[in-house]
Formats: C-alpha cells, structure tokens, sequence
C-alpha cells in the first residue's frame, strides 16, 4: 500500500467507485437545521428521542447492567437501575411509541433485552422492536417466547423484521439496514441502520470495522450524523478509522461510542482521541463527546427523500 494509511487506503477505492455513479436516495433540503435528542447509556448503547420524547428510539438494550458509567466517576441515575424503574421513567415521558434497534446479539448489546422488552409492555407503553430479520424470525423466538412475548406483535413487519437493503416505518421512524463487519454468537449478520427520525437521518454504526462501503453508504443515504463505534481494542475500530468512517460517510456531525465499558476497549479518553482524529480526517464535522447518562439535544441538517 505504498505510503498510504488504512483509512485512506479504503478511502481511495472507495470514493473512487462511487464517483463513478449516481446513486438515488435521500439529499440534504434546504431549510431550517432540526433538533434531536440522545442520551448515552454507556457503550454502544443509547436514546434517540424526538425534542417532544413523542418517539424514542433505543439503539440496542443493556442498560441497567452497563458498565460503561463506572470510568467516568458517574453514578448510574435511578431511573436506569433497573427494569422497572426504566419503564416507569419512560412511561412518564409520555411517548407515542418506543422502538428498540437491535444491531446483533453480543452480550453489552443485548444484555438486557429481554427483560426490557416485557417491562415497557408491562408499563402499557407502545413498543416495537427490530433487527436482522433471520435472528428474529428464527434465532430468538425461543426467548421471545420464553418472556412472555409473541414475536409477530412485537416485532415489526410481522415478526419478520428486516434484512439488509430493507426498510420500515413505525410511527415516525423509518429504518434501513446497512452492513457492518463484526460477527455475532448465533452467527446471523451482524448490522448497522440508517434511522430517518425527528427530520434528520442518522446512522447507527453498530459494533464495526472501516470499510470502504461506508462511502457507497454516505452516497445512497447521505445522512446528517453518524454514531460509530470506536472504542479500538480486541473487538472495533478505533478513533482514527472510525473518523475516517465518518469522512467516507459524508456526515456533517459525528459522535463516537462504545468505549470505556471494559477493560479491553478504550477508557474514557476515546472521545479526545476521536476528536482529534476528526479534525485531521474531516475538519468540517461538528463532534460530540457524550457522557453516560446525560441527554444532549443536537441541531442538525434536515433531509429529504428523492426517487
């Protein structure tokens, strides 16, 4: 590879292959930046909410047994305690619906799905959940089962979900499946979503690697933010690949996460590093550094559909 780096390595043929064709999707309109809602619950785990909390979207479900509050000195709030509790602080909220993203079936992912699920039904909350359509419709109904649960009520499209390339909306959410490089237990795809939410559009990076289709991705979604894994070590990119995803993605905004939840990833310092990746590798891009348990509302550009 000569002198080139990994992240430019990827960049070069990537950007290079896309420039050869136009691919159709959503563009950046014109118009007043709109607002979002996030708050990190540790690792790669967080809350996508509308400024009215009138849908909330969860990126993947351990919550009260995260461990990613613990490096920053930060006592993990009530509300996030425990199932109950959480359903409770969610039900106050008075959402419309709840949506859980299930990017794959690791443990700092999943942990506490399957508890949380029957705890928000249990609060008499409207909830969906979603992810990669073979894991759903075959790989957990017995655990679905096992909590009381009929998957094709709690599952979108029927209990079948989506696989990647597909799409669905609930109730002012629409998600598209896009690849990521990471394994799973089961051995179904491991995933990432482009989230169309609140006016914006967003990608979920899940639990990945760089890879050079993430530019095809920013050119056939084109979306506003991306929150990406980066947190280095045995099992993710780190910060200087994870900027270069974002470089290759196009994102106007870019946060970084699962990082500081073990100890074989990144403390607490990966959001620095990530940051001074960004501005060698996409200076342009506004970074957000989160702290566990804290909500931030985000302005961001706007996002229309084209044929």
């Amino acid at each position: 590879m000569n002198d080139l780096s990994r992240g430019e390595f990827f960049g070069a043929g990537a950007l290079a292959g896309v420039a050869a064709a136009a691919i159709p999707g959503a563009t950046l309109a014109a118009g007043p930046p709109v607002t979002l809602k996030i708050r990190w619950y540790g690792g790669g785990v967080y809350e996508l909410a509308t400024p009215d909390d009138k849908t909330i979207v969860l990126v993947d479900a351990w919550i009260w047994n995260n461990t990613g509050f613990k490096a920053f000195g930060i006592d993990k709030p009530a509300e996030l305690s425990s199932a109950g509790a959480y359903a409770a602080y969610l039900k106050g909220r008075s959402p419309e619906a709840v949506i859980v993203a299930l990017t794959h079936d690791h443990s700092d992912h999943i942990g506490d799905y399957f508890e949380l699920l029957p705890a928000l039904v249990g609060a008499g909350l409207d909830v969906k959940t979603l992810g990669q359509s073979d894991l759903m419709r075959a790989g957990l109904v017995p655990k679905f089962k096992a909590a009381g649960l009929d998957p094709t009520q709690i599952v979108l499209n029927g209990g079948n979900a989506i696989n990647i390339g597909g799409s669905v909306e609930y109730k002012g959410a629409r998600f598209e499946m896009v690849p990521a490089v990471h394994s799973t237990f089961a051995g179904f795809p491991s995933i990432g979503f482009i989230i169309d939410f609140a006016g914006t559009r967003v990608y979920a990076s899940g639990d990945t690697d760089l890879f050079g289709d993430m530019a095809l991705i920013g050119t056939r979604y084109r979306p506003a933010l991306a929150i990406v894994s980066a947190g280095n070590g045995a099992f993710t990119m780190g910060p200087v690949p994870a900027a270069s995803a974002c470089k290759l993605l196009g994102v106007s905004h870019a946060i970084p996460v699962h990082y500081a939840h073990n100890p074989r990833v990144l403390g607490p310092e990966c959001g620095e590093l990530f940051r001074a990746a960004m501005a060698q590798a996409a200076p342009a891009a506004a970074v957000s550094i989160l702290r566990p348990g804290a909500t931030t509302t985000l302005t961001l550009a706007p996002y229309s559909a084209s044929a």
